[in-house]
């Protein structure tokens, strides 16, 4: 009897130890997808914002191999003498602190406003000084270039000439130069003006919508 006891405690303290052993490991398998961004990001003006903002139906998407965490700051710039870098940000410092496997930077919507685009001529040099900021983390993240969605209606100074005409040409050069993947937001959600109430920012439907595309890019095959 007293045999038995000792040999079944020593199956449980065995499987007590693998079951330690096996959660660090599981643990690091999850990829951690860190989604940089404006408000667009954050999600401004998308109803039930905490469940329906695109970073989280993203993870609802990928599924459990992934986490994904939402670093979308409201106003914010790429451009590090605009009027809100995202440099600047907690959510910057948050974001490099996260050890991100995948980086998705959606910026470039308020760079746009005339007091920030006056710096335009510094645009595609801070872009590549976030990407080779991101890409020189301990966790060699894997980095997409997202084009701003459309500009519906010139607002707060956010004009679709200039990110239609100035900014997206920027950042798929940059994107070009640095052999990084371009999700194109852009037409994703062109022909939707419906799902921007505010013809800036999408609500739910058009979070969703951006979601699906950004999933698509990041699961697509190579």
């Amino acid at each position: 009897m007293l045999k038995l006891i000792s040999k079944i405690s020593t199956v449980a303290m065995v499987a007590a130890a693998l079951l330690v052993s096996r959660s660090p490991v599981v643990a690091a398998d999850v990829v951690r997808v860190a989604c940089v961004g404006d408000s667009i990001t954050f999600g401004a003006g998308v109803e039930k914002r905490e469940v329906n903002n695109y970073p989280v139906v993203l993870g609802q998407l990928l599924g459990s191999g992934y986490e994904t965490k939402n670093f979308g700051v409201s106003g914010a710039t790429l451009l590090r003498n605009g009027d809100h870098p995202y440099w600047k940000t907690g959510a910057f410092k948050a974001a490099t602190e996260y050890a991100p496997k995948i980086v998705v930077i959606k910026l470039g919507t308020n760079d746009s406003k005339p007091q920030n685009w006056k710096h335009k001529e510094q645009f595609g040099a801070d872009l590549r000084a976030m990407v080779e900021h991101f890409a020189g983390l301990p966790s060699q993240p894997k980095i997409y270039l997202c084009l701003p969605v459309p500009v519906y209606q010139d607002k707060w100074g956010i004009n679709e000439p200039v990110v239609k005409g100035e900014v997206i040409p920027i950042i798929q050069q940059v994107a070009k130069d640095k052999g990084l993947a371009v999700i194109d937001l852009y037409s994703a959600l062109s022909g939707h003006a419906e799902m921007f109430p505010d013809k800036i920012h999408p609500n739910a439907a058009g979070a969703a919508l951006l979601a699906k595309t950004v999933h698509a890019a990041l699961t697509a095959k190579k």
